[in-house]
């Protein structure tokens, strides 16, 4: 027997690395939880809807109807509109009206559409709440 003499020939190297494999589960069950408890986020636009049903009107709707041809040329009721200054007088009659007119607005199918957006952002940003796209068939073909 060699006592003190260093290391044995017959005896294996004792190995000082620790085992990884509790802590690799110990991580994925802590993944999964994570990963469980995230709430699922929703992309959602609120709309403020009517609640119950609305009374019939009293008379029909005043309807205004604005055309935009295919050169981005602004027609109101089927009069051209010169400039962008009295289209925008023309929104703001509309809009301070205390019963606002319905605004119809129809683009024509080749006309570009930061001039269609260019008369909806005026008329939002004017105040006109009651305008619509009419027209839209024309789009599906």
């Amino acid at each position: 027997m060699n006592v003190g003499s260093g290391s044995s020939s017959g005896d294996p190297d004792v190995m000082v690395e620790m085992n990884a494999t509790p802590l690799i589960d110990v991580m994925l069950v802590l993944l999964i939880m994570l990963i469980i408890t995230i709430p699922i986020q929703n992309h959602a636009v609120n709309l403020n809807l009517p609640v119950g049903t609305p009374p019939p009107p009293t008379a029909p709707p005043i309807v205004i109807n604005i055309d935009v041809d295919f050169d981005g040329t602004v027609l109101w009721n089927g009069t051209v509109v010169p400039d962008r200054p009295s289209l925008e007088s023309k929104l703001a009659e509309v809009a301070a009206q205390p019963v606002q007119p319905e605004v119809h607005l129809r683009p024509n199918k080749l006309v570009q559409y930061k001039n269609v957006a260019a008369v909806m952002a005026t008329a939002q940003r004017l105040g006109v709440t009651k305008i619509g796209m009419v027209g839209n068939e024309q789009f599906l073909k």
